[in-house]
């Protein structure tokens, strides 16, 4: 319809334009002859003709002048405006906003309109690379402090032996954290480049997913954990180092948040083209106000238990960014004290290219 609209407008412009020319060779006619009255002289209709056009034409040209030359100011106030807009926004201010009343469909509507969205998703990308350097020297400075503390304490010369290795066990737990926050921010960086080393392949995922169930044994049998895992047999391309990295960072999340006695389910059906894994837990589950959140990087829905955990607030972000790359879908539910499911859809072919992360 918008489109129609646009047409209808050009049309009527076109009528204008040749109504106007219209007037104004009318209006040199009339004044020709009035001139050529008053001299007493007719010169032949090829002379007259062409005296008629160019006074015609010189009239049409006096009046675009005229509207051009009131006009002037009006457009000089907003190709102003939009070149101040562009130097706040080259100084960084990205609040910038361009408040030019132009219609919406033609050139000057669209380039403050495109100049708008430019602005605004510029402003949201510093927002959320402030908050991201935030939550990085957070993250950072949490173990670091405990390193250094714990090591101070560890020159008391009066700690017994106990409390020495307590302080060194925290320590070491501490470096590990930190060492696997700097693992997960290098693999987030790599898989938002267009670098990253994505080889998929044809391979049984029902024995992916088996493998990575029996490696994460030695943690659900500490807690005494019932694993119910229903893996139908079956195919699918994808990379498969990537991939091992959604079901271990799926599985450990679950294993991690379940209580000790709890449940958790791996379930795998192919349907319509696509895979489905289905990770469920009897865990401490997930608050409805936090579920939008938790892909995000560095969130925690309780950041009591996630540091106590060692957690980052990557793992998940890693996992969403993954599955986009397959062309694939990643969908939670969970309730506060109830348990969590995840459930992940794969195409079973997606072809050879990473689909373009925004």
């Amino acid at each position: 319809m918008r489109k129609v609209w646009r047409i209808l407008r050009r049309i009527a412009s076109v009528i204008l334009v040749i109504l106007c020319l219209g007037v104004c060779w009318t209006a040199a006619y009339f004044i020709t002859s009035y001139v050529f009255a008053r001299i007493g002289g007719q010169p032949n209709d090829l002379v007259a003709q062409l005296v008629n056009s160019t006074l015609g034409f010189l009239i049409f040209g006096l009046i675009m002048a005229i509207i051009s030359w009131i006009t002037l100011p009006n457009r000089m106030a907003m190709f102003n405006s939009i070149i101040d807009a562009m130097r706040r926004l080259s100084r960084g201010d990205f609040n910038v906003s361009l408040n030019i009343k132009s219609p919406a469909d033609n050139q000057f509507g669209q380039l403050v309109r495109s100049f708008n969205d430019m602005a605004a998703q510029l402003g949201a990308m510093e927002k959320m690379r402030q908050e991201f350097i935030s939550n990085v020297s957070h993250e950072i400075q949490s173990p670091l402090t405990s390193i250094s503390g714990f090591a101070r304490a560890l020159r008391n010369p009066r700690l017994s032996d106990e409390e020495r290795i307590h302080y060194v066990d925290i320590i070491e737990t501490e470096s590990m954290r930190l060492s696997k926050l700097s693992d997960n921010l290098l693999k987030l960086t790599s898989l938002e480049s267009e670098h990253h080393p994505f080889e998929p392949k044809r391979y049984r995922l029902d024995k992916q997913l088996r493998d990575v169930v029996l490696a994460c044994e030695p943690q659900w049998m500490e807690k005494a954990l019932d694993m119910d895992v229903s893996l139908e047999e079956g195919e699918i391309v994808a990379d498969p180092d990537l991939m091992n990295q959604v079901w271990g960072n799926l599985i450990q999340n679950s294993i991690k948040f379940t209580p000790h006695g709890g449940t958790i389910g791996v379930r795998l059906e192919f349907a319509n083209g696509e895979a489905a894994v289905r990770i469920s837990d009897t865990g401490i589950g997930i608050g409805e106000e936090d579920l939008p959140r938790i892909f995000e990087r560095f969130y925690k829905a309780d950041k009591s238990r996630n540091r106590a955990g060692g957690g980052s607030g990557l793992g998940l972000s890693i996992v969403k960014k993954i599955v986009d790359m397959h062309h694939g879908a990643i969908d939670v539910c969970s309730a506060l004290g109830e348990g969590t499911v995840f459930t992940v859809r794969l195409p079973v072919d997606m072809g050879r290219e990473p689909k373009a992360l925004s």
